[in-house]
């Protein structure tokens, strides 16, 4: 097969990173659950291919301040993996969890940001799982990095690494939650080339 990215990508290949993405949504929402012992529904996911400077429209803007948990990968598939979360649906995400434990406060506390890291953490993981499972490929990722920033400046740091091999990205905007929450997240899956074309010559394509 010949090396494709994310710019020269036909339909049925497209196709097929859609159902990655609404199964891995899928078991990322059930880990939400668990984790947060609640009953956690989930809309069908929105999958887009879209150019790196596009993606920060989709979350409210370039300015506008959002939490970000960044995994690089490695193993088998080599690349980047972004959870984002707007600030208020996470300080709710954290406040569930925490079970009240959380301080009033217009700022993030230490616990608080951990907490936030090992949400990113699991939800990321599982999303991970997915992708390996149908894919029958190992991939492991870093410790999570987290960051409390404009989306703009966020969503730079793959744009960098990863410009050189395409201008385009896999953006999943998943909304779940229950009578309670209601979360928008964004998953920005951004393979290396040869990553991307392994993924796609394991299943087939």
């Amino acid at each position: 097969m010949s090396d494709k990215d994310f710019n020269t990508i036909n339909s049925m290949q497209f196709d097929v990173l859609k159902e990655i993405g609404n199964i891995g949504a899928g078991n990322a929402t059930t880990a939400l659950s668990k984790l947060l012992n609640a009953k956690v529904d989930m809309k069908v996911p929105k999958i887009e291919l879209l150019e790196f400077k596009d993606l920060s429209d989709v979350i409210g803007g370039a300015e506008n301040v959002v939490v970000g948990i960044l995994l690089t990968l490695d193993g088998d598939i080599d690349g980047m993996i972004m959870f984002i979360l707007e600030q208020e649906p996470a300080r709710a995400i954290v406040r569930l969890l925490m079970q009240g434990m959380c301080e009033v406060s217009d700022e993030f506390t230490e616990l608080e940001l951990s907490a936030l890291q090992e949400i990113g953490n699991i939800i990321a993981g599982a999303y991970l799982s997915s992708l390996s499972t149908l894919t029958n490929m190992t991939i492991t990722s870093s410790i999570p990095y987290l960051a409390i920033d404009m989306a703009g400046a966020i969503l730079s740091v793959p744009a960098i690494e990863f410009g050189k091999i395409s201008d385009k990205a896999l953006l999943i905007e998943t909304e779940f939650g229950d009578k309670d929450l209601e979360v928008n997240g964004y998953f920005v899956l951004i393979p290396t080339l040869d990553s991307y074309n392994a993924i796609l010559t394991s299943l087939g394509m």
